[in-house]
């Protein structure tokens, strides 16, 4: 039957981005059903447009460059492979967390990333980063999100300049759908892989209220587990990853350690938006 028999799982990731995972849970014998909580758009305002031009065509005067999702990777060598045929040689290459890293390889140089973890704070531990006094790096990100890792390289002496590739937007869809979808498919464990994504499903329903806030969570990291506990979710579970396995593995501790969970969940939310 498989490791996740039973489990009825709503992924959530960015709109075209769920389908992997879903493949993989249904072929690890659980069920998924999408209902992405933000879309994925690249940036469109003219402006912003010519500021990244500007950037990527000074590419080669950057010694580092920084990655910070596996959305910055692809929007950002999209943009590198319109301008340079040839990656420039001698630049080194941060990705926060392994998915972001996968997206890189086909880069002609080695991925650093962090052993210690997959957040800004993990990262500026690098050895790399530490010395960064007098260096120019390109970090790679969406529109927004936290200054901490620039702050900070700022603070060691770098000059760091945002490349902002890709914009993220809510969704059209309702609360009232939303909770349609959970109580008609019967989940039983949501996965949530962002901080704003948590934000965005927090806006569309009451998590107390609903009921939400009984299943099982799966977030990608302690920071957002914090931010989930916070908004009231009491079953919250860290993946150490935001890739298909590590979600996967997650899932099947899920599934060894609730095994009567697999109860239709309409039995266990209400019918309040």
């Amino acid at each position: 039957m498989g490791e996740l028999a039973g489990l009825k799982v709503l992924v959530t990731r960015p709109a075209g981005q769920g389908e992997s995972l879903a493949a993989s849970i249904a072929a690890a014998g659980g069920q998924a059903s999408l209902f992405p909580l933000l879309t994925i758009e690249p940036v469109a305002d003219p402006r912003r447009q010519a500021e990244i031009r500007h950037h990527i065509q000074d590419l080669d005067h950057y010694q580092l460059l920084i990655f910070i999702s596996t959305n910055a990777a692809r929007f950002g060598l999209s943009w590198i492979d319109q301008y340079w045929p040839q990656f420039p040689t001698g630049i080194d290459v941060v990705a926060v967390g392994p998915a972001t890293a996968a997206a890189l390889a086909t880069l002609p140089c080695p991925i650093q990333t962090s052993p210690a973890g997959m957040q800004s704070e993990d990262i500026l531990q690098l050895p790399l980063l530490n010395e960064v006094a007098g260096r120019k790096i390109a970090l790679f990100r969406g529109v927004g999100g936290r200054e901490l890792l620039a702050e900070t390289l700022r603070q060691r002496g770098a000059q760091v300049d945002y490349l902002e590739t890709y914009e993220r937007r809510e969704p059209d869809a309702g609360g009232g759908q939303l909770l349609a979808m959970i109580r008609k498919d019967g989940i039983n464990v949501i996965i949530v892989t962002s901080a704003q994504m948590l934000g965005v499903l927090g806006g569309l329903i009451d998590i107390k209220q609903s009921g939400v806030s009984l299943l099982p969570l799966v977030v990608p990291s302690e920071r957002i587990r914090q931010a989930a506990l916070d908004a009231g979710f009491v079953d919250v579970h860290t993946s150490g990853g935001a890739t298909d396995q590590a979600i996967v593995a997650a899932l099947t501790a899920i599934a060894g350690q609730h095994t009567n969970t697999g109860n239709n969940t309409s039995n266990r939310t209400d019918h309040g938006g």
